[in-house]
């Protein structure tokens, strides 16, 4: 419980020096909310390769976190959020099958990335490859989310997609506080509700 409130007063620090553009706040916000979930998650003690495999993935997401810190970590975080969806999808490989993962579900992550794609692509410039790839990631983990089936690492799954919409807006489209001020809430709930999904 305390780690998730540290995380909620983290985002909070981290809102304000968004809003103020204040980069103190935004390296005191950001490393305590990506810390807390990272806790969180360490005090469930996982175990076995499931819990082992999220528990990276959460790692290469906290240093995602901190590389966009900076203005010119972006491929730097691109990388380790990719790193971060490969490692919750072998985590979900590791307990339900591969082939029980179709299902007219995994339609709708595909659909949507299709959709953002296409919205996207004029914007991209010589980064297309890189968001091919980073896209097929987390349209990847969100399938293996929903065949996993456990309430909260749909959400949270679903949750991380949608703050991607949100850092591909600010990134490509439309910079602005709007899309960070809804983007981030999203990205630490998703964060926090895959770190509470880590026993199975």
């Amino acid at each position: 419980m305390i780690e998730t409130v540290a995380c909620a007063i983290g985002l909070a620090i981290l809102l304000a020096g968004e809003a103020r553009d204040s980069r103190t706040l935004r390296y005191v916000g950001k490393p305590l909310a990506s810390a807390s979930f990272l806790a969180l998650a360490a005090c469930a003690h996982p175990s076995g390769p499931f819990g082992m495999w999220l528990m990276i993935g959460l790692a290469f997401g906290a240093v995602g976190d901190l590389a966009l810190l900076s203005k010119r970590g972006f491929i730097a975080g691109l990388a380790a959020f990719l790193i971060g969806h490969v490692a919750y999808v072998v985590a979900v490989a590791r307990v339900v099958p591969i082939e029980r993962w179709a299902s007219p579900l995994a339609l709708v992550p595909i659909a949507a990335a299709g959709v953002a794609l296409v919205w996207l692509w004029p914007h991209l410039g010589k980064l297309r490859v890189a968001v091919i790839a980073y896209v097929i990631a987390i349209v990847a983990m969100v399938i293996a989310a929903f065949a996993l089936g456990r309430p909260r690492f749909v959400a949270g799954a679903v949750l991380f997609f949608a703050s991607d919409l949100a850092v591909a807006r600010d990134k490509f489209v439309a910079p602005g506080l709007a899309n960070r001020a809804w983007g981030l809430p999203a990205y630490y709930a998703g964060q926090l509700l895959i770190a509470w999904s880590i026993s199975l």
